[in-house]
């Protein structure tokens, strides 16, 4: 069982920067791949960004690529999102995601936090 709690969301210019975390609980995070999703209100759920499980290989969305970074630390049950030059059509709930393997599709993962709001202003 993995439980996930993001914070570190809020109010951002746009072109400016916000970093989001998400601490797990439970002894087999260093086992699950961990992904962010986002969803803006009317929108459906798509996926952000993804790391495996040992954190040497991530992935993205094209809409995000050079511009998010997705890390991990398993010592500290938490994986990161840092997100540079955010625009107006990156404001959406933010959500961690947890699975044994990692996918782009969300209706794959098991455990989810309870999501955390970023809003880019211009």
């Amino acid at each position: 069982q993995v439980q996930l709690v993001e914070s570190g969301g809020g109010l951002v210019q746009d072109g400016g920067s916000l970093s989001v975390s998400c601490a797990a609980s439970g002894r087999t995070f260093s086992t699950h791949a961990m992904a962010w999703f986002r969803q803006a209100p009317g929108e459906e759920r798509e996926f952000v960004a993804l790391i495996n499980w040992s954190g040497d290989s991530t992935y993205y969305a094209d809409s995000v690529k050079g511009r998010f970074t997705i890390s991990r630390d398993n010592a500290k049950n938490t994986v990161y999102l840092q997100m540079n030059s955010l625009k107006r059509e990156d404001t959406a709930l933010y959500y961690c995601a947890a699975a044994r393997s990692g996918s782009y599709n969300w209706r794959a993962y098991l455990y989810w936090g309870q999501g955390t709001q970023v809003t880019v202003s211009s």
